[in-house]
């Protein structure tokens, strides 16, 4: 049994990993959704192309996507302490990068150092769910993360909207690279990699059971077990699927579609992808408290997933919408698409726990690769239909675009039926590979 004292020491400590790391992953999702919200002034900052726009905004999915195994590797081994303090340092410093860029080519470079800067938050703050929390709630911790998170995106859209209307994004960007800079401080002040590095007993000792054994010889021997593991593997085209068409729409194209093809001026399309992201943070800390109330994966999975294909039929076909339609339609699409979010705990419990921080990046490798893809493909395919058009952009434009968009997502959802089932329990070590 604790004491009084380690209690509250136990307390202190894991909220105080939550909420630092979490607001350092809060900057990483305003990052990856404030693009959609500053595209006209990007354009006209730095005179760019709908492919252009895309590869910048892209650069960021490039950076993520490349150290999501790295990151992996790291918390499992640096621990996710040092990791989130130095990468904090790096987005600061890429942030303020950006907002001072006279040149696309600097605007480039900054976005990639943010990248690289915020790419270890989600992987850390995974970590630190598992080690300072009962595994029962890692499903609902990892909702909460996401809750949390999308926190960011609510603020890249309807907020940044507004807050432009004062300040230039440029001064946005400079604020927020130092804010980014003072967590990175906080983290390494205020965060500890597990209950056994202040002297306390592990959550699973506190059940009355045996502690998760350490991976027993080199990083690069259990990154080889997990990537051997066919279980392994779906979780990432389930991201790549449903997370990178949610990221790639929500994050850029969203609101150029809006406006060309429903006629919404910038508030108003900001006002839909707000909702968007926020039925994203409610279905994603929902999804994963019932999958662990239910004690299944799969069929909320594919649930949530199917929902959300369906959402994309009435842009594909460029439907008339009245406002209350759209609104609903983009609350709903948000509600369904965190079904992807499960993938994280099936790839965590089909893996030896050691390796929870490398199981989980791989997986998580899909959702960033899909948007780095996506951005400028869905871009090109803009600019394709527009060739030789000296008018505006109009709604047939976009259909190419929303077309694969909708392609990537049927894709997510076929991936999820090769998902293992895991019952919210870890896998018994002979079927692990």
């Amino acid at each position: 049994m604790l004491t009084t004292a380690q209690k509250q020491l136990l307390f202190r400590l894991q909220w105080s990993a939550f909420i630092v790391v979490g607001l350092a992953y809060v900057l990483s999702f305003f990052h990856r959704f404030a693009p959609a919200a500053i595209a006209d002034d990007l354009q006209q900052a730095f005179a760019t192309s709908g492919a252009e726009l895309g590869a910048l905004a892209a650069t960021y999915f490039y950076i993520y996507t490349l150290m999501q195994i790295p990151t992996g590797i790291l918390a499992d081994t640096l621990g996710p302490r040092r990791i989130v303090a130095i990468g904090g340092l790096i987005a600061g410093i890429g942030s303020i990068l950006f907002g001072l860029a006279d040149t696309l080519t600097m605007a480039s470079i900054g976005r990639l150092l943010v990248g690289l800067g915020v790419s270890v938050t989600f992987i850390s703050l995974l970590k630190l769910n598992a080690s300072w929390f009962h595994d029962r709630q890692f499903a609902t911790m990892t909702g909460a993360t996401i809750l949390l998170g999308n926190a960011g995106s609510l603020l890249a859209a309807a907020p940044l909207a507004w807050a432009l209307g004062f300040v230039s994004w440029r001064t946005v960007f400079v604020a927020v690279g130092v804010f980014s800079i003072v967590l990175g401080v906080f983290s390494w002040w205020l965060v500890r990699n597990k209950p056994g590095d202040v002297g306390l007993p592990s959550m699973r000792e506190l059940d009355g059971k045996v502690s998760h054994a350490a991976h027993d010889g080199h990083w690069y021997d259990g990154l080889l077990v997990v990537l051997k593991n066919r279980a392994t593997w779906p979780g990432l085209f389930v991201n790549m699927g449903l997370a990178g068409s949610l990221f790639t729409f929500a994050g850029l194209w969203a609101v150029p579609f809006l406006r060309d093809c429903y006629g919404m001026d910038r508030a108003m399309a900001t006002e839909h992808t707000t909702l968007l992201l926020a039925g994203f943070a409610i279905g994603a800390f929902f999804i994963g408290t019932l999958s662990d109330r239910l004690g299944r994966r799969k069929p909320v999975m594919i649930a949530g997933a199917l929902v959300y294909c369906l959402c994309w039929l009435p842009m594909l076909a460029n439907a008339p919408m009245s406002s209350l339609v759209s609104y609903s339609l983009f609350f709903l699409m948000g509600l369904s698409a965190p079904s992807f979010t499960l993938s994280w705990s099936c790839a965590k419990e089909v893996n030896p726990p050691a390796l929870s921080g490398m199981a989980t990046s791989v997986v998580n490798v899909g959702a960033f690769l899909g948007t780095a893809i996506l951005q400028p493909l869905v871009g090109w395919a803009i600019d394709v239909s527009h060739s030789g058009n000296i008018n505006a952009l109009v709604a047939a434009d976009y259909q190419w675009g929303i077309a694969i968009l909708l392609t990537f997502s049927l894709l997510g959802l076929i991936a999820i039926l090769f998902i293992r089932e895991t019952y919210c329990r870890y896998a018994a070590e002979h079927e692990l590979i």
